[in-house]
């Protein structure tokens, strides 16, 4: 592919470096200007020290930072920890029905046809290649797993993949179907979770898992040749990257253009009258909907997990889809002050729907669900999030599970290290969905 603009601008830090800080941080802007890792601002700023305690009187967005903060409410009004609020199921229904109004979700479709694209047995597992058609974009792809043999219905885990700042793949960041696996991916899974698949793990403990492409990921993903009134300079819009879709340059490269493209798709759906949160939920609520309808399938044990964006689609789908039995959010926890003093640069526009935070404090979107089971998982050097503030998020989901008299149903955790769900982290995962859908 020719070079450009963005090509020169990964002149400071090499290519596989960027890539690598893209699926750490799940990088989501592309700046065109990237500081030198070893530069003196970067190690003497809050942005190499998450656990720094910042001033009032700098941010990220300077000194309209405590300004900001400000403009929250200090309990918000639909938050269960308000002291008005005394009847759980009340407070349930009204503050689901105002965070479904913001959220402002696309109308699902009933549930559509599904096509078995291919049936095989890999790694003692069934594994069923699925797609199904939603009306707009192209087919979603998915993966079904079970152990080899199981005839009763299971227990079932909708898996969530992450973002990672790699929209060309999705669903195929946690599973593996054969041994012939790209180099990105294989990379991916030993940094991110331990070497391991962690889909395929889990099936093999007696669960139904199934994980699907969800908006703007792997074959859900913005094709460069859809594209047209952008005229960026840095990308090859002739189709040869189509010819060779699996090499890793091209891959690469379609990665930094579709972080560029984030912000115009999120700009898009906000004109539209939707968000992309509304459009993850509606998306994962339609394999919800597949994964419950299977007669192999329990539909009363299912729970829902990922990482990063995972972690951040658990929020939303387990927060307010009551099917969801269990929840495991990992690598994404924290509070709306630390997006607006600390680390809103370095987070997707997939987090966050507009006039929210005037209503519920961040992790009170998965508090929505208590008492229902719930686990976070936490990096005390992650870099996404400042450790005070996702300390200060799981006291406030303790609050909620302590008030709603279910502090049994509710856990966190902290992990020593950076952004991963490593395999300390899995065993532990796996533990809870153990304990509450087995």
């Amino acid at each position: 592919m020719e070079s450009g603009p963005l090509e020169e601008s990964f002149g400071k830090i090499k290519r596989r470096e960027f890539v690598k800080a893209a699926i750490q941080t799940a990088a989501l802007p592309v700046f065109l200007d990237l500081p030198d890792p070893d530069s003196a601002y970067l190690k003497q700023s809050h942005i190499n020290n998450p656990s720094r305690n910042m001033s009032p009187e700098k941010s990220v967005i300077g000194h309209y930072g405590s300004w900001a903060n400000s403009l929250l409410p200090k309990t918000p009004p639909l938050s269960f920890r308000n002291e008005k609020h005394t009847d759980l199921k009340k407070w349930q229904a009204e503050a689901l029905a105002k965070t479904k109004e913001l959220i402002a979700a696309p109308e699902r479709i009933k549930t559509p046809t599904v096509t078995v694209e291919k049936k095989y047995i890999f790694d003692g597992l069934e594994i069923e290649e699925l797609s199904w058609d939603l009306g707009y974009g192209r087919p979603t792809k998915a993966v079904f797993m079970k152990p080899q043999g199981a005839s009763k219905p299971l227990p079932a885990v909708l898996g969530l993949h992450d973002h990672a700042g790699m929209k060309y793949f999705g669903l195929r960041k946690i599973v593996k179907t054969s041994e012939d696996q790209h180099p990105i991916l294989k990379e991916h899974q030993e940094s991110d979770y331990g070497g391991k698949p962690w889909a395929n793990e889990l099936a093999k403990l007696g669960y139904a898992v199934l994980v699907h492409d969800t908006f703007a990921f792997g074959s859900r993903r913005v094709h460069f040749d859809d594209v047209e009134g952008l005229n960026w300079g840095y990308v090859d819009t002739t189709g040869k990257h189509d010819q060779e879709p699996e090499k890793t340059e091209n891959i690469n490269t379609y990665n930094a253009w579709s972080s560029e493209h984030e912000h115009v798709m999120s700009k898009s759906l906000f004109c539209a009258g939707t968000t992309w949160p509304g459009v993850f939920l509606s998306e994962d609520q339609v394999a919800l909907d597949i994964l419950s309808s299977r007669k192999d399938v329990d539909p009363e044990r299912i729970g829902c997990g990922g990482l990063s964006g995972g972690g951040l689609r658990t929020v939303y789908l387990g927060g307010l889809d009551p099917r969801i039995k269990c929840a495991v959010c990992v690598g994404f926890m924290t509070t709306w002050t630390d997006l607006i003093l600390n680390r809103s640069f370095n987070h997707t526009w997939m987090t966050y729907t507009p006039l929210l935070p005037q209503f519920l404090d961040f992790p009170e979107i998965l508090g929505l669900r208590v008492p229902l089971p719930t686990l976070v998982q936490n990096n005390n050097q992650d870099q996404l999030y400042t450790l005070p503030e996702m300390k200060k998020a799981d006291e406030v989901l303790k609050e909620v599970y302590k008030k709603a008299k279910a502090p049994e149903k509710y856990a966190a955790k902290f992990y020593d290290g950076p952004h991963k769900f490593d395999l300390e982290m899995q065993k532990n995962a796996f533990e809870w969905f153990g304990k509450w859908l087995s």
